[in-house]
C-alpha cells in the first residue's frame, strides 16, 4: 500500500482534509433580506446573506462571507477572505483581520463590565475602547470578546479559540495561543504567545502570563505567571466520600502548620548545654 511519512501527522491530515473537503464557495452578492447602508465599503466577491445587516462606514474585505442573521455595526473593519458564519455579532468599530472564522453566535466588541460603585448603587463606565483582531484567528461558538475601556482589547495573529470563552476588556491574548472552551479571563490581563489555556480555566484581572505557557483544566489562576512551563491547580478526582474528608482538612490546614511549626521548635537540634522547657 502507499505510505505517507510525515513528522507531524495530524496536521499533515488537517492539510489534506481541507483539500479533500473545501468550505463550500458563498455566492457573491447582497441577499435581498440584507439591509446594507449605503455607506458602507464591499470590496468584490462579498457575500452578504439573509437577513444580515451592515452599519455605516464599514468596510467588508475581499470575498468576506456574512453568514445568515450577522450584525456588522457601523465603523468596523472585516479583512479579505473572513468568513462570520451566521448570527454573529460585529459591534461598532471592530477591526479583523484577514482569513479569520467565526462561529455562530459570538459577539466581538460588546461593553466590558465597568462599573464604578457610589453609595451602594452602580455607575456605568463607558467603554471608549474597540477590539483588534489579526490575522487568520478562529472564534468559536458563543465566545465574546469584550471592547476596551480607554484602550482596545487585542486579539494577535493565529488565536484559536473554542466556544463559550469570555475575553473581558483590556485582555491581549499572544499570536498563536489556543484557550479551549469555558475559560473566563478577566480585564486587563495579557496572555503571551504560544500559551495553551485548558478548559473552564479561570485568569484573575491585572495578570501578566508569559510566552510559552500551558495551563490544565479546571485551573484558577490567580497571580501572574513569569516562566514557561506546565501549570495546574486543579485537585483531581476522588470517590466523594475521600474528598469530603480531605475537603474538611482543607479548613484544619492553619492549626496544623501552627503546630508543625511548635513541634519542630521542640524536635529540631539545639546546641549543646540548651535546656528545653515546656
Amino acid at each position: 500500500m502507499p505510505v505517507l511519512i510525515a513528522r507531524n501527522p495530524y496536521a499533515t491530515y488537517a492539510r489534506i482534509a481541507q483539500v479533500l473537503h473545501p468550505v463550500p464557495a458563498a455566492p457573491p452578492g447582497i441577499q435581498a433580506s440584507a439591509v446594507v447602508d449605503p455607506t458602507a465599503r464591499l470590496d468584490a466577491g462579498v457575500s452578504v446573506g439573509p437577513g444580515c445587516i451592515v452599519g455605516a462606514d464599514v468596510h467588508l474585505g475581499r470575498n468576506v462571507v456574512l453568514g445568515p442573521n450577522t450584525i456588522v455595526m457601523d465603523g468596523a473593519r472585516i479583512g479579505a477572505d473572513t468568513r462570520l458564519t451566521a448570527r454573529v455579532t460585529i459591534c461598532m468599530d471592530v477591526s479583523m483581520g484577514e482569513r479569520c472564522i467565526v462561529h455562530p453566535g459570538a459577539v466581538i466588541g460588546s461593553d466590558g463590565f465597568g462599573n464604578a460603585p457610589d453609595h451602594g448603587t452602580w455607575v456605568k463606565v463607558p467603554q471608549l475602547g474597540s477590539v483588534r483582531i489579526g490575522n487568520d484567528v478562529e472564534i468559536g461558538a458563543n465566545t465574546t470578546i469584550d471592547r476596551g475601556t480607554l484602550h482596545d482589547t487585542v486579539i494577535e495573529d493565529g488565536v484559536k479559540l473554542d466556544n463559550l470563552i469570555q475575553v473581558a476588556h483590556n485582555v491581549r491574548i499572544g499570536a498563536h495561543t489556543a484557550i479551549a472552551a469555558c475559560v473566563g479571563i478577566a480585564g486587563s490581563t495579557t496572555i503571551g504567545k504560544h500559551c495553551v489555556i485548558a478548559g473552564k480555566v479561570g485568569i484573575a484581572d491585572q495578570l501578566e502570563i508569559c510566552d510559552g505557557v500551558t495551563v490544565l483544566a479546571m485551573t484558577a489562576v490567580s497571580a501572574s505567571i513569569s516562566k514557561p512551563g506546565v501549570y495546574s491547580g486543579a485537585i483531581g478526582m476522588d470517590d466523594v466520600a475521600s474528598f469530603r474528608r480531605s475537603a474538611a482538612r482543607f479548613r484544619q490546614l492553619d492549626d496544623m502548620a501552627r503546630s508543625l511549626r511548635e513541634l519542630r521548635k521542640i524536635v529540631q537540634p539545639r546546641p549543646p548545654g540548651t535546656t528545653i522547657t515546656s
